[in-house]
């Protein structure tokens, strides 16, 4: 049940990605891993993988083994290449910051790497930015701000993100705090700076939130806003969602580059954990594959301008076209009722536009995939236009907890486009511009490869219908 395309632990255990970053040509990416979690033993390591794609990884070995120190376990942090020498392991080390807790008490701590992040050493059994005497305190996220020319760092903090400033990555001072108090346990924040597709430049401030209390997701909720140093003033109270299905926590996002490292400001990329921590233990590849813990799709992600101000577009990240091995293009399917497709497969990449008379407009359009050739287990992926909105139900498949994800849409503009990444543990539909994209984890049974599109009480076009079927050499 391994994905054929989406990145995975090779065993044992896998959570929280963390921030990868640029070094010679390539992108390290790290995460938290257990080596003994299949025999019951606790704690996390920092393992890497490198890529130079984000579709196609190398496994590079763990770079800090667990329980190195006497402060315990590693958790999450972030890595940032101190080109200036702030911290004095040279120019070019790699610092991770990042939480550990003896005695239960989070603080954050300084590692340091000169061999281009493979290994890593503690600066030091002192925590450099210590608990001030609260039960949650960790998931710290560095940036250099460069207008000030001082690091800056958001940390997790209960219902707050705490805001820190330093000049050499080891004496913080805090200088202000973001609070919500709808929104759960704040974990894992992200701060950074990005140009909209208007020339604009704007900051975002992101979390992973719980906001199902209100009838929210729990992903990553962002703010548009503005940033000084010291404070960030959302555009709106009102956070918006990188991600509105139920698997899509952690998530951490990283700037692009260019042949010579520059950052294209216009751009970055998203990965998120393909799980959440209501059922973080319950998957079948345990016993098929021996491994616990997938990611979502990488994403490109840019800032747009539209109606009430500025939000970030997610589209799947470009290179994932190259590893098509198969093009099926259906051209504009004409349904009323159900309609079987020939096509079968375990992993792939369909898209197509939606289209329906508003006038005479079905009651519900969409994509039965992962579906068993008797149709009991399935996915239903679509647009219920008496609703109306579009949604993801996986409850008549193999998944954690059943559920279905809804988001609202227009039903007269009669059209809508999807694109759907179908794997073999997850399944992701990124709706029109981008602005919405559904992410859950599925557990579709080998045989479950087929695909059946409908339209009940009444005709609906799927124009343009492409499946590309994936695979990475």
């Amino acid at each position: 049940m391994r994905p054929t395309y989406h990145f995975s632990v090779r065993d044992n255990w896998k959570n929280d990605p963390q921030r990868p970053i640029y070094l010679d040509g390539e992108y390290h990416y790290y995460y938290l891993y257990n080596a003994d979690y299949i025999d019951g033993g606790g704690g996390t390591s920092w393992r890497r993988a490198t890529t130079r794609d984000h579709v196609s990884f190398r496994d590079r070995g763990v770079a800090i083994p667990k329980f190195s120190n006497a402060n315990g376990d590693c958790w999450s942090g972030c890595l940032v290449v101190d080109e200036r020498n702030t911290a004095g392991y040279g120019e070019g080390a790699v610092i991770a910051l990042l939480t550990q807790a003896p005695e239960g008490k989070q603080a954050q701590y300084l590692w340091y790497s000169t061999d281009r992040g493979r290994s890593f050493r503690p600066g030091g059994d002192a925590p450099v930015l210590p608990n001030p005497g609260v039960p949650d305190f960790r998931d710290p996220k560095v940036i250099w701000d460069a207008d000030r020319r001082r690091w800056f760092m958001a940390n997790a903090e209960g219902q707050r993100i705490g805001f820190y400033i330093s000049a050499d990555l080891r004496s913080w001072e805090r200088v202000g705090e973001f609070e919500r108090t709808d929104l759960g346990v704040l974990e894992c924040p992200d701060i950074f700076r990005m140009t909209a597709d208007d020339g604009s430049s704007h900051w975002i401030l992101g979390t992973s939130a719980n906001g199902k209390g209100r009838g929210l997701p729990a992903t990553y909720a962002y703010w548009t806003g503005a940033f000084d140093g010291a404070s960030f003033v959302p555009d709106h109270g009102e956070p918006q969602w990188l991600d509105y299905g139920f698997d899509f926590y952690g998530a951490v996002t990283y700037p692009d580059h260019d042949g010579s490292g520059a950052e294209d400001a216009t751009l970055r990329r998203a990965i998120g954990w393909a799980n959440f921590w209501d059922y973080p233990h319950n998957t079948p590849t345990l016993a098929t594959d021996g491994y616990n813990g997938d990611d979502m799709i990488v994403r490109d992600v840019r800032l747009k301008r539209g109606i009430g101000g500025y939000f970030l577009a997610s589209t799947p990240t470009a290179a994932l076209e190259r590893y098509a091995t198969k093009t099926h293009r259906l051209g504009d399917v004409v349904v009323s009722g159900t309609r079987d497709l020939d096509v079968r497969s375990l992993a792939y990449d369909l898209s197509c536009e939606l289209a329906w008379d508003p006038a005479a407009a079905p009651a519900n359009v969409g994509i039965e995939v992962c579906r068993a050739s008797g149709g009991g287990r399935h996915v239903a992926v679509g647009v219920y236009l008496r609703g109306p909105f579009v949604y993801v139900n996986r409850r008549p498949t193999v998944n954690p907890t059943g559920g279905e994800s809804q988001t609202p849409i227009d039903p007269s503009t009669g059209r809508l486009m999807i694109r759907l990444l179908v794997d073999r543990t997850s399944v992701e539909l990124f709706v029109g511009d981008g602005r919405v994209v559904h992410s859950h984890r599925v557990f579709p049974l080998e045989g479950d490869d087929r695909l059946r599109l409908y339209a009940h009480d009444g005709q609906a076009t799927f124009r343009g219908l492409t499946i590309r079927e994936l695979s990475i050499p």
